[in-house]
């Protein structure tokens, strides 16, 4: 197998090739640590041959592991694994502080996805060294700085799991100035809390022959082995391969005593263990010191430390943080299958290349696999509703699927928003799945924001709109997605139309004025009108805003719903003014089935000075409403020749003709 070594040294001490079982490091000569040269030497590390499209799995993180450790020696130092690949020149730095282990791979299955998007820098602490804590500060801290004076309005990122957790923590607290953002995995600052502190005196008075920690330990990073059968199950693979998977994962992870024992010799696990008692202390002590923005992330299943408390204690210490849990992790979140620290990124807005996060320029669009977990978590919504889309073709003609959108932006579709937004998922998806099409929705802030905690549902309810573009609603984030030719989604009647009242199914709650043709005209951008229908198939409103404020306790509930995130339109006129957060009482159906029809796209191209005028402006605007109100009459009036309306029906179909089969509709 051919090896390539590449070496990239701000020293001007010469690297050696050390090459073990196909693996190739650069060991650059022992230096003292506090040589700030040998702190910011990178080592890339990469096998020609081995898949870039594969990930790696936790056997090779021990195989790896073994292989870095075998020729160790001199002092903590930075390397850069080349299978991250290539990166884009404006990528913001990543710095991966690793946990007890101390080797620097505990990103090894992150690697790929991660270097796609970031220059990633992993920290590798031999196994022999014994830099305290304050060492190793001093250390990532003179790398810090050294990476924001060369690129002073670029974040950099501070990756760090349990014990690097607490090392980003005390270098955030030491420098509030530097643009950083902290991702931290089961931070250590609950040390005094874990199961790890009862084994400082029982690891010095126990032999070094007879060491119970090792086993201990390969267990917690195994994971859950009957989470693991699930998974296996889940993938619907054959009987015996399942078996087989599962109990060759366990033999495996099992013969690996060894590959622990040498990552982590008593005399090592006592140090890391007293590091990690005074790491804990020294980042408590300062985390009122700590500016930089903060992402927690937290494992329900942790062994080593109680994280969930842990993540929500440090949310509320800290001014800038959120958290994501992950119920059914354990410690070592990273080397699990199911965790993707990149969709992690990404669901929480955490990517920015700027001073600040934009939702248009650092946006990276959903992956296919990321796509069909969406897709598959929502089946039962498809299942259940059945969508029909329709739209128009240049010629005029309505056909069935999505043939009559225009593939190049910048497309504008503008519609009617159901009963909270039911239509949305299926909409977003079937354009993915049928055009290959990004819907960038122009969404309500409570998906993005909190003023306050409260009542109002996590933001992590709504990672899955984030990942598939949705963007907050203003006027600068609507020009951007224009000017980027993307395919935008616009409600006019926003929150108000889809939390409507007592008998306003299907009517149009817009501004009595244009907010989006001069835009529109702007970028010469198409405008597709579009009407959905079914929502009164799936429920009906019983209980409605207007009953709810007569009653002094869901009046006061809404209020504080309300105030909870930022509010809309105050200074609009009429009924479209009243954007208070409210759940209606709704009385469930036997789903029926959802319909959709795009219009005819209307042209602005050349038409930017004639609609500068507001009354040209206006006409167009009540053109479009006019449209929309068409397209909702023609579907109400079509799926009444739908034998396929109710789901029992088309339940029948699928199981005569098979559940890939489309299932047929009106006469169009």
């Amino acid at each position: 197998m051919r090896v390539a070594v590449t070496t990239e040294q701000t020293s001007s001490n010469s690297g050696t090739a050390v090459t073990t079982s196909g693996r190739s490091f650069v060991q650059e000569k022992a230096q003292s640590s506090s040589e700030a040269e040998a702190e910011t030497s990178l080592r890339r590390v990469n096998v020609e041959g081995d898949s870039e499209e594969s990930r790696k799995s936790l056997k090779d993180y021990f195989d790896e592991a073994k292989d870095m450790i075998r020729s160790d020696g001199g002092p903590p130092r930075w390397f850069s694994p080349l299978e991250c690949g290539a990166h884009s020149p404006d990528s913001p730095v990543l710095l991966y502080l690793p946990g007890i282990d101390g080797v620097g791979l505990g990103l090894i299955m992150q690697h790929q996805r991660v270097g796609q998007i970031f220059d990633v820098w992993c920290l590798h602490i031999p196994v022999k060294d014994r830099t305290s804590f304050t060492g190793l500060v001093k250390l990532v801290e003179r790398t810090v700085r050294s990476e924001n004076y060369r690129l002073p309005n670029r974040p950099i990122y501070l990756v760090g799991e349990s014990l690097g957790a607490c090392l980003a923590l005390a270098v955030a607290a030491q420098n509030p100035d530097i643009d950083l953002v902290l991702i931290l995995a089961n931070p250590a600052t609950s040390f005094s809390k874990s199961q790890l502190q009862p084994l400082i005196p029982l690891l010095q008075l126990t032999p070094d022959q007879v060491l119970l920690a090792f086993p201990y330990m390969l267990r917690l990073m195994e994971g859950d082995p009957l989470r693991m059968a699930v998974d296996i199950l889940v993938k619907g693979l054959p009987l015996q391969q399942k078996a087989g998977e599962v109990s060759q994962d366990l033999v495996v992870m099992s013969s690996y005593h060894s590959v622990v024992a040498d990552i982590m010799p008593k005399e090592t696990l006592l140090w890391k263990l007293e590091m990690l008692k005074s790491a804990s202390a020294y980042a408590n002590s300062r985390l009122h010191a700590v500016k930089a923005q903060t992402l927690i992330i937290s494992s329900g299943k942790d062994q080593l430390f109680p994280s969930q408390e842990e993540g929500e204690r440090l949310r509320h210490a800290l001014s800038k943080c959120q958290i994501r849990k992950f119920n059914d992790n354990g410690h070592f979140l990273f080397l699990e299958d199911d965790i993707d620290l990149v969709t992690i990124i990404k669901g929480t807005s955490f990517y920015r290349r700027g001073k600040n996060h934009d939702y248009v320029s650092d946006f990276i669009p959903p992956t296919p696999d990321e796509f069909t977990k969406i897709y598959e978590s929502n089946r039962g919504i498809y299942v259940a509703t059945g969508p029909v889309m329709l739209s128009t073709l240049e010629d005029g003609k309505i056909v069935r699927g999505l043939a009559g959108i225009p593939s190049e932006g910048p497309v504008l579709f503008v519609g009617y928003h159901m009963l909270l937004g039911l239509e949305l998922t299926p909409l977003v998806c079937q354009f993915m799945i049928e055009r290959n099409i990004l819907l960038r929705g122009i969404a309500h802030p409570l998906m993005f924001i909190r003023l306050r905690d409260g009542l109002l549902p996590d933001l992590a309810t709504f990672d899955t709109h984030r990942i598939m573009g949705a963007v907050p609603v203003s006027g600068t984030n609507f020009y951007k997605l224009l000017s980027s030719k993307s395919h935008v989604l616009l409600y006019p009647g926003g929150m108000r139309e889809a939390l409507h009242r007592k008998g306003e199914e299907y009517k149009l709650l817009w501004p009595d004025h244009s907010e989006f043709v001069r835009m529109a005209a702007r970028f010469g951008a198409k405008i597709i009108p579009f009407g959905a229908v079914g929502e009164d198939d799936i429920g009906q409103v019983v209980f409605d805003y207007d009953d709810l404020m007569k009653i002094p306790y869901f009046k006061a509930q809404i209020e504080a719903l309300t105030s909870e995130t930022i509010k809309l339109r105050t200074d609009a006129n009429g009924e479209i003014q009243n954007q208070d957060i409210h759940l209606p009482g709704i009385l469930p159906k036997l789903p029926g089935r959802f319909y959709y029809y795009f219009g005819k796209p209307i042209e602005t191209e050349g038409r930017k000075q004639e609609l500068r005028d507001r009354e040209k402006c206006n006409e167009l605007y009540i053109e479009v409403k006019s449209e929309v109100e068409k397209c909702i009459a023609y579907l109400k009036e079509k799926r009444e020749t739908d034998p396929y309306r109710n789901l029992l029906a088309r339940l029948t179909y699928q199981a005569t003709h098979g559940s890939t089969n489309e299932v047929p509709t009106f006469q169009i």
